[in-house]
């Protein structure tokens, strides 16, 4: 019966002021610091009396100019950027090997681990990185069926050294849906070069700076190859002026895990070009690419004031200073002197009793009220 009882009552608060300085200093400093991280914190730098919109649409083009020798040819933007749309991913390439004049035929395979003595080591019909086993040891390796001559990559290749100074256009709109606002990264002048302090807002980039404020060197990403970004960032506060929604630049390495890698460090590909002879046989030159990729990532949000946050979070602020109360009385009931005094005046119990209509009341017991 005594927990039926216990179960079924009821808790109402009780005012009890407590004129203590320590506890008083205590209370109004809890209180202050929480509205100074609301006021200076969630309403002034995280903004959250806006609605904000994190759905961003972005459109990006890109072109490069400029022009370099490679191997006694003077190579132009068709030669050296892959593929030619001018996307928001492409390739500048910066060393070569090409193996001219394959064509399909039977010829030695020239990687090491194909060494022969004897046609019992090549199996038949075994798949190479450049054909099929014949099942015959020829010159001291196994024979294949596919391009020939093979590949050779071990060969040492100039550089296009003059790919550090090749520029990069990047032409960036966005949009974000939910407030239908439109920019683009376009300044009212082109004839400008980037520049983290001069020229900030310049869409025109030089690759060897792009190379060095990644935090990378130029000779050794040309010759191994490797991934930048060039990353737009549009932070949007749309409560002020439409000029001051602008782009912020920066730039980083993406593969820098392979760079630490001794399996497969740096970026490369193989592609080849088909040409056919007089008398009708086909025959390719097969290029082994190295290169710098760059990857034109587009982030950014836009926010403006919308009053269903704001009073949210007005809400969420006075319902915290409640926070200083609660502190204040674990203080009271268990640190301070006097303790048993405020306890026995913060807890009373009052149990209600029907004798011919009228009440007493009893005792003291508990029922935490805010100050």
């Amino acid at each position: 019966m005594g927990c039926i009882t216990d179960f079924f009552t009821y808790e109402t608060t009780k005012s009890v002021v407590v004129k203590s300085w320590t506890i008083g200093v205590i209370n109004r400093a809890v209180q202050l610091l929480i509205i100074t991280y609301f006021v200076c914190w969630v309403f002034l730098h995280e903004k959250a009396y806006q609605i904000r919109d994190s759905s961003i649409e972005s459109s990006v083009m890109t072109k490069v100019k400029g022009v370099g020798r490679y191997s006694k040819r003077v190579m132009d933007v068709a030669d050296y950027v892959i593929p030619p749309q001018g996307s928001s991913v492409f390739v500048i390439l910066t060393k070569l090997i090409t193996t001219p004049d394959q064509v399909q035929d039977h010829c030695p395979e020239s990687d090491e681990k194909y060494r022969c003595t004897t046609d019992s080591i090549c199996t038949r019909n075994k798949p190479t990185s450049n054909g099929f086993l014949t099942g015959r040891c020829v010159s001291s390796f196994c024979q294949i069926q596919g391009w020939c001559p093979t590949e050779n990559d071990t060969v040492q290749m100039p550089l296009l050294m003059e790919a550090e100074n090749f520029t990069i256009f990047v032409k960036n709109s966005v949009r974000f849906p939910l407030f239908d606002f439109e920019k683009g990264n376009l300044p009212s002048s082109l004839k400008c070069l980037y520049h983290p302090e001069k020229n900030a807002f310049c869409p025109i980039f030089k690759l060897g700076d792009i190379v060095k404020y990644a935090g990378q060197n130029f000779t050794t990403l040309a010759d191994k190859g490797g991934v930048l970004s060039i990353k737009i960032g549009w932070m949007c506060d749309l409560d002020k002026s439409w000029d001051l929604c602008i782009p912020h630049y920066s730039f980083t390495r993406l593969d820098s895990v392979s760079e630490k890698n001794n399996v497969s460090q740096g970026y490369n590909f193989r592609f080849a070009r088909y040409f056919m002879s007089a008398d009708g046989k086909e025959f390719r030159t097969l290029i082994k690419a190295f290169g710098i990729r760059i990857d034109v990532l587009v982030y950014g949000n836009a926010g403006k004031f919308n009053i269903i946050p704001t009073l949210i979070n007005i809400v969420a602020a006075f319902t915290s200073v409640g926070v200083g109360t609660v502190l204040c009385d674990i203080i009271l009931l268990n640190f301070l002197k006097g303790a048993d005094q405020y306890k026995a005046k913060k807890f009373e119990e009052v149990r209600l009793k029907k004798d011919k209509g009228s009440s007493s009341s009893t005792t003291r017991e508990t029922n935490i009220s805010q100050i």
